[in-house]
């Protein structure tokens, strides 16, 4: 019989000085001192008793949690595949199998001929815990194929190479490179790696002891990887570096920087061990981003407005800046891509997507695609060709499936290719979706995207999960989300916040909820959830809400300052143990961070300010909501201790006794669980957390 008795962390006397200040922090010992490797018995006797007691009290639910898991998986179309786009000689797409876990990769000659599967992640993945394909980059002639992987969720990916000449794979490795969270399509150079144009080698990003990637280096295949030569090394350890391609693909991009700043260098495509072109020199505080088309470079910057302008200068003199695009209040400009005959500004307008084309030629007149609905998610798709006059483009909205686009740009028509398959049916008529804007406490009105049952009742008696994120500058799109329709199902609304510190309404939106203004981003989000009780939406207590990682921290901020609100809380891998981790210089992200958060090592404002909201220093003597927390043991974005820390400290502090739930994944990292069943597996039991908590019928 499993004890249902709650883990209690045994306190160690632990104490720090700074700025005069003592802190106390008895589960610092939590933290292993052999970190990345995790082998104390003790830190893992904890962890392992968490879950067991996770396990414990989640098994009357499992039935639930299965329910939920089989409608999550019945909505997804098993042998799904993605639409085949052209990339030179070669149409290229990827495919999963029924039963399938990880995709697999396509490609048949343009001209006819048999279909090929060029890469095989169930086979790549077979008896491994943890699986992600971070990059996959083929060379410019389609004979060579790099692509990298990670086993264990740390993000240290190994990049291995294949002739699709020959269907056969190539001798060589180059392990504890850079990547992103995985590829689902090749466009060009995705992950860190990137090919010279005539495939005798790659450039690549090393990942150092501390995660961070400082180093850019060319691997000429067929030679040891020790001969590989540094091109670029980042002296200033809170930046990192990465490398890309021009749109066609004649330069490779070296891009270093931090959040608030940024700098760039360009080099042949055909001559990787040229000298590096520098566009011009970092400022702090002005970034920008380059494409080039015709000896000319176009430059995205937000050196003179925080919603950014279009920049041209001669390749030749990189540096001397001509504004092509000024600036605009209502028009917040997110990036800018080259094609041979018209080039591409994304932006948005009052938190909107829009794509705009614009001629070389005449580049004040701008074609922007129309789209029908009032709130919605949409971009550019993968369109990897320098010379296209047919567009592929993505969207969707909380109530529209993913539906992929063919834009033919002469004609402006939108030709759908493929609409999202819901095999257990869906029926958009049955939901409504609305923006709403809800005045925060100074007056700031906040936007908020809900989506809701068509007979929700408004007088304040139905369940609503609220989400958000607010860091970064990153934005959540009211995009679609079959997992959802679970609860919405059983009579939720769900609502997004789109409040500050993302750049849903613009940069300025973001740095207004950064530094010395992060208390915004929390204000924010209790005020929505305010506004939406005050209209009759839902009632304190009916309110489940969840976030991740500096959402996270959001969800441990919230607690603390407005506990009553809450139902029931999802809290995955959270960064809340935040003046701890911004002290420490040697985490693998710290020195980046600082420019967001600010530096408390240096700056004693600064440590006041993360002390005053970082959710673990915070725990107070009071009630709190049910709480779900997550982590991972070898994420190295929130270490694992930072949610077993606020766990353990929540359980000796708070006065109420509602459930509150520590699950570490033992084998996976930031990303939780790899396979796209296992992570729906996890999003059913978040579900059915929430709806045990707040008392819904499952």
């Amino acid at each position: 019989m499993t004890d249902l008795t709650p883990p209690i962390a045994e306190t160690r006397p632990h104490s720090f000085t700074a700025h005069g200040v003592t802190i106390e922090d008895p589960y610092a010992w939590l933290k292993d001192p052999n970190y990345p490797e995790v082998d104390d018995a003790d830190v893992l006797a904890y962890l392992e008793a968490e879950n067991a007691y996770f396990e414990g009290v989640m098994a009357p639910h499992k039935a639930l949690t299965e329910r939920l898991y089989e409608e999550m998986k019945a909505r997804i179309k098993e042998d799904d595949s993605s639409v085949p786009q052209k990339d030179g000689d070669w149409l290229y797409w990827t495919a999963f199998e029924t039963g399938g876990q990880y995709r697999k990769w396509w490609r048949k000659p343009v001209a006819g001929g048999a279909e090929e599967l060029i890469l095989d992640e169930p086979a790549l993945a077979e008896g491994k815990e943890y699986f992600r394909l971070g990059a996959i980059v083929i060379s410019e002639d389609g004979t060579l194929m790099a692509y990298s992987t990670d086993a264990d969720g740390s993000e240290r990916y190994t990049i291995r190479f294949k002739s699709l000449a020959e269907g056969a794979p190539l001798p060589e490795e180059i392990n504890g490179v850079s990547g992103k969270w995985g590829a689902d399509s090749i466009e060009g150079a995705i992950g860190n790696i990137v090919f010279t144009s005539d495939g005798s080698g790659v450039l690549y990003g090393l990942t150092d002891e501390h995660w961070r990637t400082r180093t850019i280096k060319f691997h000429r295949l067929g030679t040891p990887v020790t001969d590989d030569a540094v091109i670029y090394y980042e002296e200033d350890a809170s930046f990192s570096v990465g490398v890309d391609m021009t749109s066609n693909r004649q330069w490779i991009v070296l891009a270093t920087g931090g959040h608030d700043t940024s700098e760039i260098y360009l080099l042949p495509a055909s001559n990787p061990l040229a000298t590096p072109l520098l566009v011009s020199p970092r400022k702090t505080g002005r970034e920008y981003d380059v494409d080039e088309h015709d000896g000319t470079l176009f430059i995205h910057t937000n050196d003179v407005d925080p919603n950014f302008r279009l920049c041209t200068a001669p390749i030749t003199t990189p540096g001397e800046w001509s504004e092509l695009i000024a600036p605009s209040a209502h028009f917040y400009m997110t990036g800018i891509e080259c094609f041979k005959d018209f080039f591409i500004v994304d932006g948005r307008e009052d938190g909107l997507d829009q794509i705009e084309i614009r001629r070389y030629d005449s580049p004040q007149e701008a074609q922007r695609i129309v789209f029908p609905e009032a709130s919605y998610d949409a971009g550019l798709g993968n369109n990897p060709e320098y010379d296209m006059a047919v567009l592929r483009v993505g969207y969707e909205s909380m109530v529209t499936p993913g539906t992929e686009y063919d834009y033919d740009v002469a004609t402006g028509t939108l030709t759908t290719l493929k609409v999202q398959e819901i095999p257990s049916g869906y029926d958009a008529e049955k939901y409504r979706t609305e923006r709403l804007k809800i005045v925060a406490r100074d007056g700031t009105e906040v936007p908020v995207s809900i989506v809701y049952p068509k007979d929700f009742p408004r007088d304040g008696s139905a369940p609503l999960s609220l989400y958000a994120y607010g860091a970064y500058g990153y934005a959540i799109p009211p995009g679609f989300s079959t997992g959802r329709l679970s609860l919405l199902d059983r009579g939720f609304a769900y609502a997004i916040a789109h409040i500050r510190g993302g750049d849903d309404l613009g940069q300025q939106w973001y740095l207004d909820g950064k530094l010395e203004k992060r208390a915004n981003t929390f204000n924010d989000f209790v005020d929505v959830a305010k506004g939406l009780i005050a209209d009759g939406w839902t009632s304190a207590g009916k309110i489940a809400i969840a976030g991740r990682s500096a959402g996270g921290e959001l969800m441990g901020a919230v607690v603390n300052s407005d506990p009553e609100l809450w139902g029931a809380v999802i809290a995955d891998v959270p960064f809340v143990d935040v003046l701890n981790t911004m002290l420490d210089a040697d985490l693998p992200l710290t020195p980046g961070e600082w420019p967001e958060w600010g530096n408390p090592i240096e700056d004693k404002a600064a440590f006041e300010l993360i002390r005053s909201y970082s959710p673990y220093d915070q725990v107070r003597a009071q009630d709190y909501p049910p709480l779900f927390i997550s982590g991972g043991l070898n994420d190295p974005r929130v270490t694992y201790w930072e949610p077993a820390k606020w766990a353990a400290k929540l359980r000796a502090t708070k006065t109420d006794d509602n459930v509150l739930l520590l699950k570490t994944n033992m084998g996976a990292g930031h990303g939780g669980k790899s396979g796209r069943f296992e992570s729906l597996r996890e999003a059913a039991e978040e579900h059915a957390f929430v709806l045990w908590q707040l008392g819904v019928e499952g």
